[in-house]
């Protein structure tokens, strides 16, 4: 009959699936049929143009544990866990407590940290006179009431997609879970279809895809595969610049505009230029184990004896105590890119220059919206005869300008190494005030060490991660460092006020300093 519709038996089997059910979503299709849901495609394009099905494509939600969400659920909450041993570790400082603690728990550190800020937050623990003591006993009950609701919670996500608007917002601010949309496609059959199929139009036949000898009396027993150049092809996203990337070459291009040099230092860095070369006494809490990350290793590092000798009598001098040169020689993962500033100092001598470093800093802070435990930071100094603090806040002030943040706000501040210093801090729309601009003179203990004492050094650091969440619209800094390439995506492109993108490449409007 003239009026028959040969189909593949792949083909045929997927409309009578589709009739029984009357709509069905592709990946059950797929496994009604025992096959893939990317072999069925082409099947479900062809049948479409032959008008026998119609495809729905519709976006839909799904919680998704993450490994931070799954871990929870095998060894329980950092609270929880932190509870159960916490009469072992109690009586001792802070620090005691939190190494006691990830010993007894076998949790990291910045886990234990984040156990505590909850024990304490509900007054389940308190810290009186330096001390971890315990606090309201009937506060611990409710707070391991909640960790058990929320380890319910996760365990019937991870079997159903069960939704309580309040906990999913609980479980995406620890990162226990997280929200995935996805675009599904649903198959529904033509009015067509079900009238071919009810006068029983519709045959079943071999389908031939690859040539093959036949001969013309076994024609009928089967269907040749035809070219259709109608059919899309499935689209390739293009590729994207990351945009996060993308800022830190426009900042980097912005203070080269403005007459800087950019300068490198190693990731894996000796005490004495992290801190010692900046006067940092070898007792501040910002060297301890859980301010610095440490290099398990025997190795010292070499540095000039001068250098050695002048950093022993400026410490011994201005702090008061034995300085160690052996502690000064032990490698760390840097914390500041100060410590390229250091060595650029003592490399370069008493000239007039202006240099900055973009690269990465490491401290183990506990990973929240706006801070983490490896980071972007821009360090530079001005070297002159006649720099003076103003000079700076000029500084800030027109390279907040330059990438078109025009809020600022300057507040006095203290770092071991410069006087007078500031802090300046930058309006997030949603964060309220962040500090982005730490900065300040150098003081003379600092160019004495380095033996520039002949010039007025002003040194200035920026976070330029937290300076890259106001300029790309981004609310939480872990987003800067996303896996998610559908996220990553849709984070515009930076647009900077003073930089215009051409065919020919990157124009540079040159910003002048008040020097």
């Amino acid at each position: 009959m003239n009026n028959e519709l040969f189909l593949s038996e792949k083909q045929y089997m997927i409309i009578e699936v589709v009739l029984k059910t009357g709509e069905i979503e592709v990946s059950k299709l797929a496994s009604v049929l025992n096959e893939s849901s990317e072999s069925l495609m082409r099947d479900l394009v062809e049948l479409e143009s032959k008008e026998l099905i119609v495809i729905e494509r519709k976006v839909a939600e799904r919680i998704v544990l993450t490994p931070e969400g799954l871990n929870v659920l095998e060894k329980g909450l950092p609270e929880e866990r932190l509870y159960n041993i916490m009469y072992r570790c109690i009586d001792r400082s802070v620090n005691d407590f939190i190494n006691c603690s990830s010993r007894e728990t076998e949790m990291d550190q910045k886990y234990v940290n984040i156990g505590l800020q909850i024990l304490v937050r509900e007054k389940c623990l308190d810290v009186i006179n330096g001390k971890v003591v315990v606090g309201n006993e009937i506060n611990c009950f409710k707070v391991i009431e909640n960790a058990a609701w929320l380890k319910s919670y996760l365990s019937r996500i991870s079997i159903e997609q069960y939704s309580s608007p309040d906990l999913v917002s609980v479980l995406k601010r620890r990162r226990m879970i997280r929200i995935e949309k996805k675009t599904l496609m649903f198959i529904k059959p033509t009015s067509r279809l079900r009238e071919l199929f009810e006068k029983n139009l519709i045959k079943k036949k071999e389908l031939i895809t690859v040539v093959k000898p036949i001969y013309a009396r076994e024609l009928d027993k089967y269907t040749i595969k035809e070219f259709d150049l109608t059919i899309q092809l499935p689209r390739l996203k293009g590729s994207k610049s990351n945009s996060y990337m993308e800022f830190l070459e426009l900042v980097r291009d912005i203070l080269v505009s403005m007459g800087f040099e950019e300068v490198k230092g190693p990731h894996v860095e000796l005490e004495f230029w992290n801190f010692d070369a900046l006067f940092q006494a070898q007792d501040h809490p910002a060297r301890e184990i859980h301010d610095t990350f440490y290099v398990n290793t025997d190795f010292t590092g070499r540095v000039d004896e001068e250098l050695l000798k002048r950093a022993s009598e400026v410490h011994s001098r201005g702090w008061r105590y034995s300085w160690d040169p052996f502690k000064a020689l032990k490698p760390v993962l840097r914390t500041q890119t100060t410590a390229v500033s250091a060595r650029e100092l003592f490399k370069r001598g008493c000239s007039e220059y202006r240099v900055f470093t973009i690269d990465r800093v490491f401290r183990p802070e506990t990973l929240d919206a706006k801070h983490a435990m490896e980071f972007y930071q821009v360090d530079g100094l001005i070297v002159s005869r006649d720099v003076n603090f103003k000079h700076l806040l000029a500084f800030f002030r027109e390279f907040s300008a330059a990438i078109g943040v025009r809020e600022i706000w300057f507040k006095p501040g203290y770092f071991p190494f410069t006087e007078p210093s500031v802090e300046g801090y930058v309006k997030h729309p949603s964060l309220g005030w962040i500090e982005v601009f730490p900065g300040g003179m150098l003081r003379p203990e600092v160019l004495q060490i380095l033996g520039v004492d002949g010039v007025r050094v002003a040194a200035w650091a920026i976070g330029i991660d937290r300076l890259a969440m106001v300029s790309l619209g981004l609310d939480d800094i872990r987003d800067l460092f996303s896996k998610d390439l559908d996220f990553l995506r849709k984070i515009p492109l930076p647009k900077l006020p003073y930089f215009n993108r051409k065919t020919s490449g990157l124009e540079v409007i040159v910003v002048k300093t008040p020097l």
